[in-house]
């Protein structure tokens, strides 16, 4: 299996329709995703002094961490607007291979940066609210 590209790895916002329209997130340089559960042990006598997990149980989530150059594109307008207001927006992670992933992220944390004669960057943090599936 070949290695895939990491530019393809794509960040997109919901245009708040029903069904949504996604717009790329542009001037990302990194993104991350993190998928994440907590387990539930249902450890007892019988289990031979081993753990036991109950599958399906707990909770889960996934964060979306990314950097880039800020352009002042619509995207980047409606995560920041998205962070001042506390509200969430539906979101897709598009790959390389075709898999995509859309769920309901809160912009946890949005930084700004930048050097005098530079470019101005940008960092964020999505959390997922509710279940992330496969599009």
């Amino acid at each position: 299996m070949p290695a895939q590209n990491g530019s393809a790895f794509l960040l997109k916002i919901g245009d708040g329709a029903s069904p949504p329209a996604y717009e790329t997130v542009a001037g990302l340089r990194t993104t991350q995703l993190s998928i994440n559960g907590d387990s539930v042990v249902i450890t007892s006598k019988q289990s031979g002094g081993w753990r036991d997990l109950l599958s399906g149980a707990g909770t889960r989530s996934v964060s979306v961490s990314a950097a880039g150059i800020f352009l002042g594109s619509g995207a980047e307008n409606a995560i920041r607007t998205h962070a001042l207001a506390g509200t969430l927006d539906d979101y897709e992670l598009s790959f390389e291979d075709g898999e995509k992933l859309q769920g309901r992220f809160l912009v946890q944390r949005l930084d700004y940066s930048g050097d005098f004669n530079g470019e101005r960057n940008y960092t964020l943090q999505l959390e997922s609210s509710g279940p992330v599936l496969p599009a």
